[in-house]
């Protein structure tokens, strides 16, 4: 857990509606090619194989889809496992058209949820050798109910979950201080506030962040800010004494690949919309083997 973020929850109740939903969708109990086959009952054993390497993530999803489609799980690699071309991840028994009802529907959850793991990894081995540990956060970016399991995905990336939503902490945005001046924001947040509650604040400018800091907000947000801009946002505040205890986040336009560039800030975490809204999925396949003879 960060500084007063919830870790994602896995099982939730949310992820289970989610993978009914998506069983649902596909409308794995009337497969009409295995029907009309008749090859149904056959006793079969199907085996997950990564195609790719990268950072496996979606197990909860793959159990839950197991128990939901009467599947057995015979052997299963833990979230957050490396994987390369070749490697199986998972083995699962049972009928024929219960595998194959639940095929596409599971390899979908895996290669989404591998992909932002993976990502996810990426991004954390470019924040290594910053000036400072540097911490990759995720969003609230997330595909329509499976942001528990996305958030769950980034952590076995070795990254972190940041907000939950929006009930999980106090953030004051650009569109808020629209409507409340930075000056009039800062002193409702500061009135009678539950120190419980994290409360962090966007910047944009060095003038910003000093009337943050001085205001004893605890967590700056610098947003869109290039990495020459922000680190130059951060030397203010080190210069002004308000450096120390002052949490400093970075965001905004941020890619795996660009985490890099902003090592150097002195920043304590780079926030990345791009690992759950546009992470290439890890591809996996399913290999079938009967456990007994099919009939001609």
């Amino acid at each position: 857990m960060t500084r007063g973020h919830r870790s994602p929850v896995r099982p939730s109740s949310e992820v289970a509606r989610s993978i009914a939903a998506a069983l649902q969708e596909d409308r794995f109990r009337n497969d009409r090619t295995t029907r009309t086959l008749g090859i149904g009952p056959i006793p079969v054993e199907g085996r997950v194989i990564a195609q790719a390497g990268g950072v496996l993530s979606g197990m909860s999803a793959a159990r839950e889809i197991a128990r939901r489609t009467g599947l057995s799980i015979m052997r299963a690699r833990p979230d957050g496992s490396p994987v390369r071309r070749g490697t199986e991840v998972l083995r699962l028994r049972g009928g024929a058209g219960q595998l194959l009802g639940a095929e596409r529907t599971l390899l979908n959850y895996l290669m989404h949820l591998s992909g932002v793991a993976s990502a996810t990894a990426r991004a954390v081995a470019s924040a290594r050798r910053a000036r400072l540990p540097l911490e990759v956060w995720g969003t609230r970016k997330t595909l329509p109910g499976l942001r528990d399991l996305e958030k769950a995905a980034i952590v076995d990336g070795g990254g972190r979950p940041h907000r939950r939503d929006l009930s999980d902490a106090i953030l004051v945005k650009s569109n808020h201080l629209v409507l409340v001046p930075l000056p009039h924001a800062l002193a409702r947040l500061t009135r009678g506030r539950d120190l419980r509650v994290r409360v962090e604040v966007e910047v944009r400018t060095a003038r910003e962040a000093v009337a943050v800091a001085r205001a004893g907000i605890r967590a700056i947000l610098i947003d869109n800010a290039t990495p020459p801009k922000a680190r130059a946002i951060v030397r203010t505040l080190e210069r002004a004494g308000l450096r120390r205890g002052v949490f400093v986040e970075l965001s905004g336009g941020i890619t795996p690949e660009r985490v890099e560039r902003y090592r150097n800030v002195g920043a304590d975490a780079v926030s990345l919309g791009a690992l759950t809204h546009s992470s290439r999925a890890l591809p996996f396949h399913l290999e079938l083997v009967p456990l007994a003879s099919p009939s001609a």
